[in-house]
């Protein structure tokens, strides 16, 4: 059985990537140093799985070496990373400790390593390093023009992973992926915060008039692809993942309206409310990915549509998910500096 490390496994996506690993009987052990955005309800279904293990650990920890010495993984997925863009404006510094220094550790550790193992390396990024792109889409040519602390700091690791890879001869992989949905993501992020205030009466907060937009991808299908990256990717490529479908946040947030009203009564104070917008939001998000389609013969299977509903019926059944955090965590306004 192939042994898999996925660091960042409580969180977001790394939660998610562990259970579609496991169901393809991979061994997963998952270091997370069990942060803010940690959550141990993101497991509940394997944690006692024979093919599932969990280690608290820092990327920054030197003790990774001798993690990588003992399990002998076949592939690293690097999900550990500070990655809400509102606090790296209230607090920049956790994001160069994290992204970029918790990064070069890891880096390390895995080179040496593989002097004498055969492993894969692939590391999880944005598209946010590519800024605002106003027309057509980003190719992963295109110049890196981050315009937060935190896309900041994740175009600083994508190039210390690629010069690893020039330097050291590391085998090593970036991908680049557009903003992901769908179960088990801190409700920080737009979607999950949404779908909250619907369900507790409260007025949808929306920055500047809604018009931002993004290119939206189900956290599923994400996954699928940084499997295929592992499986077949070539060594010191970088993949964008991306739907190629784009919308606004005003749009996003009629459709979870919509959705919604038709599962229970609406209550008055769910209302949209527009705040004032944070410090350099980028205007539009947009990827290329016909390179990890053609080469990799990968592609979406989720339609927003269904991937929306699929994203609202789960917290609508997990209500108990949001009280395993801080109200404080969910609440409080970030980034507003």
């Amino acid at each position: 059985m192939k042994k898999i490390i996925v660091t960042g496994g409580l969180g977001f996506i790394g939660s998610n990537l562990i259970d579609i690993l496991i169901k393809k009987n991979y061994f997963v052990i998952n270091l997370d140093k069990v942060s803010y955005s940690s959550n141990f309800y993101n497991i509940k279904e394997f944690i006692n799985n024979k093919k599932y293990k969990f280690i608290k650990c820092d990327i920054s920890d030197k003790k990774i070496l001798k993690i990588l010495n003992k399990f002998k993984p076949d592939c690293i997925f690097n999900l550990a990373a500070e990655t809400h863009v509102d606090r790296s404006i209230d607090n920049p510094g956790n994001f160069i400790s994290s992204n970029i220094v918790g990064v070069y550790n890891l880096l390390e550790c895995f080179k040496n390593f593989s002097k004498r193992n055969k492993s894969k390396l692939v590391h999880i990024s944005t598209d946010e390093v590519y800024g605002d792109i106003l027309t057509g889409r980003s190719s992963e040519t295109y110049p890196y023009k981050p315009s937060s602390p935190y896309a900041a700091s994740k175009a600083a690791s994508d190039h210390l992973v690629s010069s690893y890879i020039r330097t050291y001869k590391i085998n090593a992989i970036v991908t680049n992926c557009s903003n992901n949905y769908g179960p088990k993501q801190h409700p920080e992020k737009l979607i999950p915060k949404l779908i909250y205030n619907m369900l507790n009466n409260m007025p949808l907060p929306i920055y500047g008039k809604g018009l931002n937009s993004r290119e939206w991808i189900y956290v599923k299908d994400h996954c699928e692809a940084l499997i295929k990256v592992y499986k077949k990717g070539k060594v010191g490529n970088f993949y964008n993942i991306g739907s190629n479908k784009n919308l606004s946040n005003i749009e996003v947030t009629k459709n979870l309206l919509k959705i919604a009203k038709k599962t229970f009564n609406i209550k008055k104070n769910v209302k949209i409310n527009f705040v004032k917008d944070r410090p350099g939001h980028d205007i539009r998000y947009a990827l290329n990915s016909s390179k990890i389609k053609k080469e990799l013969d990968w592609k979406p299977k989720t339609t927003f549509k269904e991937g929306i509903k699929l994203t609202f019926d789960w917290y609508n059944n997990n209500k108990i998910y949001y009280n395993s955090l801080s109200k404080k965590d969910i609440h409080k306004r970030l980034g507003n500096k």
